[in-house]
């Protein structure tokens, strides 16, 4: 339940977030769907944090 309050507050207020979310609303997916999305998104943004140890950056881009 705090994840999805999370993601709903991100897919508001947070511009890449809102970005994935209303990307796949216009795409025909469901709400709930594309929440959930934001949701994933969200656990892999702290995962990296926690695995790499280096504060948040929201400028940040990863290079593969």
């Amino acid at each position: 339940a705090k994840l999805y309050v999370a993601a709903l507050t991100a897919s508001r207020w947070n511009k890449q977030a809102k970005a994935i979310y209303e990307r796949l609303v216009a795409k025909g997916k469901a709400k709930k769907a594309a929440l959930g999305a934001v949701m994933r998104k969200l656990v892999h943004l702290c995962f990296g944090v926690l695995k790499t140890r280096l504060p948040w950056d929201e400028n940040y881009v990863a290079t593969a």
